[in-house]
């Protein structure tokens, strides 16, 4: 398989939880996300920069409702032939972004974990590598992502079962860490244009 992906394609930033009201009648919302021109990387995680100011991710250390899970979970990684995939399946609600990964890069093929699992290298335009993203586990669909997808409507047990299956193996994307490159910065800059290629 070819090491380079793409480039990414679109920067967010989670400003608070995506899953909303009480068990089991929890929904999923997008609202919390916004899509931003850049992002600072950490081993922290993700701050975004805008116009108006920063604004930390959810998964962020330093965020007051931190999600942060001992760094292994710091930024997130999505392509856009997963999100083909879900349109197709799904309907155009499932718009780029919907699923909250952070970095979303676009891609000609989807992503799997076997090919993920060694992480990933993100370089900028003149070929410099900026960071690597390591520790790379699976994005779990959960069932309120999983009702989104389905339009809200309430389904039977077997249809969420498969819809679950569809979007789980990385569909949703990749939770990562942010491994400092020896030699650079603490903190980088990521962009879109810049490139990514599977690490390995």
């Amino acid at each position: 398989m070819p090491r380079v992906i793409g480039e990414i394609r679109r920067l967010q930033v989670q400003r608070s939880r995506l899953k909303v009201g009480e068990k089991p009648n929890r929904t999923y919302v997008t609202a919390p996300l916004l899509a931003v021109p850049a992002l600072r990387a950490s081993a922290d995680g993700v701050t975004g920069l805008t116009a108006d100011g920063e604004i930390l991710d959810i998964h962020h250390r330093r965020h007051p409702e931190s999600r942060n899970d001992g760094g292994a979970n710091g930024i997130s990684i999505g392509f856009t032939a997963h999100y083909d995939a879900m349109r197709s399946r799904y309907g155009p609600h499932m718009t780029l972004g919907c699923a909250g990964e952070n970095v979303i890069v676009e891609s000609g093929r989807p992503i799997g974990i076997d090919a993920a699992a060694e992480g990933f290298v993100v370089r900028a335009g003149d070929g410099r590598v900026k960071c690597r993203l390591g520790s790379v586990t699976i994005a779990r669909p959960c069932k309120p992502f999983s009702g989104y997808a389905l339009g809200g409507m309430r389904v039977d047990s077997a249809t969420l079962k498969a819809t679950l299956q569809f979007l789980d193996g990385g569909t949703r994307g990749f939770y990562c860490g942010i491994v400092p490159m020896p030699g650079a910065p603490a903190e980088v800059i990521l962009a879109p244009g810049d490139l990514v290629e599977l690490a390995g």
